[in-house]
């Protein structure tokens, strides 16, 4: 082998090492290229992941302090509205006081309240309890409403039957409104007829129609 078939063996040799080693160098860039690719992906997706994952935390919470926030501004809303109402019904109450304080000096009033309460006993002996200031009236009306109890008897069952009363040697509150608190067997049986309590069944009873009266949309 002369020189020159030597050198272009060297040559080819060189041509093909060099074309095996680009093809070599090519698939390593693309399989470089493929993995950053892939890897770029990747960590865009963790990202995106990340972010959308924070955000929807964000949001929840927002959601959760907005409904929060919604519901104690309902509720808010709802009790200035129940204190209100109740402002008004209080105020109904103290303006209707003076007048039953006023009723409460009515003797016929008073005979009323006493036979409501004989009525509910139906006792041969009760005890008529009232404030100290009331003592006179009221006693000054046993003896109406003994005849009223013994006629209301006979018209609606037919029997003759009687009830003796007495005023209590106790007395209501100064402070109440007047009426009259009835007892027997030594106070073991009871019938409160002031006029406070009366007034306070009458607004309790009342209660849903006046707040319809003066709150038609609460």
């Amino acid at each position: 082998m002369d020189s020159k078939e030597a050198q272009s063996q060297i040559a080819q040799m060189i041509s093909f090492i060099a074309s095996e080693a680009q093809d070599r160098a090519s698939e390593i860039q693309k399989k470089g290229e493929e993995e950053f690719s892939i890897e770029v992906h990747r960590l865009i997706t963790e990202q995106k992941e990340k972010i959308r994952g924070s955000f929807e935390k964000q949001a929840k919470t927002v959601e959760t302090q907005y409904a929060i926030a919604k519901s104690m501004a309902v509720n808010k809303m709802r009790l200035e509205k129940i204190k209100a109402r109740q402002e008004v019904m209080n105020q109904i109450e103290a303006d209707v006081r003076p007048s039953l304080a006023k009723e409460s000096q009515n003797a016929a009033f008073i005979t009323k309240l006493i036979v409501q309460g004989m009525l509910m006993l139906l006792e041969n002996e009760v005890v008529v309890r009232c404030r100290q200031a009331d003592a006179k009236l009221v006693k000054g009306c046993l003896d109406a409403a003994q005849t009223e109890y013994t006629n209301h008897i006979k018209t609606e069952t037919g029997a003759s039957k009687t009830c003796t009363l007495s005023i209590d040697t106790l007395f209501l509150r100064e402070e109440c409104l007047g009426g009259v608190f009835l007892s027997c067997f030594g106070g073991k049986i009871t019938i409160d007829n002031t006029v406070d309590i009366r007034l306070r069944l009458t607004m309790e009873q009342a209660k849903p129609a006046i707040r319809a009266l003066l709150f038609p949309n609460a």
